[in-house]
């Protein structure tokens, strides 16, 4: 009964001091996806220090089963309420909230530097812009401001094709051929008609047209010119 009171004791109060230093602190972490971790990680080192490997097992135990138990009540929408906060709203129709912003404590210049991450030069014309519960900032421009759609435009686009790759660091992945129904031999033979060999190929894909796609060691432009610069140098 001590292990399981000590344990749900660490993992709650854990819990509840992540939640009160604010979204900002776990960003793109939820507060009991890093307790987990930063638990866990604690507990598995314990043995190293003393010679309680039982102890520290049992404890690890109980940590993953509290940890299950939170992401069982973070699946149900009743519950969910519980351990997610809702968004918080940092910009509104071009205006900064600044009652948001004291509430994430995120200063203004970091909120301008995390919008121009995101593409965002002018918050004028943002629509909203919230933090999420996770600490990561999602914007929707105004409509006027935002990226043109095909649908926009009334134009048909196909769909999307993702290349599949068949040779990956000079190895051929052969459960992809399977999937493509394609043999050794045609790869093989494909790659030789592109005068490469297998093993100097970083990436080869096969595209929606069914072409073979080949990247080599080689680099197919050797020019010198400005567009050829590498930071660095390297030039």
């Amino acid at each position: 009964m001590e292990f399981f009171y000590r344990a749900f004791m660490i993992f709650l109060f854990g819990y509840l001091f992540l939640r009160f230093t604010g979204k900002k602190a776990v960003s793109q972490m939820h507060s009991f996806d890093m307790l987990f971790i930063l638990i866990i990680g604690n507990v598995i080192s314990q043995p190293l220090q003393k010679d309680s490997v039982w102890k520290a097992l049992l404890y690890t135990f109980m940590i993953v089963v509290f940890y299950k138990i939170f992401m069982w009540i973070s699946m149900n929408n009743k519950l969910r309420w519980i351990l997610y906060e809702s968004p918080t709203v940092l910009i509104r129709n071009g205006d900064i909230d600044r009652k948001g912003l004291r509430k994430v404590r995120l200063p203004v210049d970091e909120l301008l530097a995390q919008l121009r991450v995101l593409g965002y030069t002018d918050t004028r014309n943002i629509a909203l812009a919230a933090m999420e519960d996770n600490g990561q900032i999602s914007v929707i421009p105004k409509a006027n401001y935002r990226p043109v759609q095909p649908g926009d435009l009334k134009v048909k686009v196909k769909k999307e094709f993702i290349p599949i790759p068949v040779i990956m660091d000079g190895q051929i992945i052969d459960h992809n051929l399977k999937y493509l129904k394609l043999e050794r031999d045609w790869l093989l033979k494909r790659v030789k008609q592109k005068g490469a060999e297998v093993q100097d190929i970083i990436l080869a894909t096969i595209t929606d047209s069914g072409t073979l796609h080949i990247d080599t060691n080689n680099p197919h432009n050797e020019d010198k010119g400005p567009y050829s610069y590498k930071p660095g140098e390297d030039n």
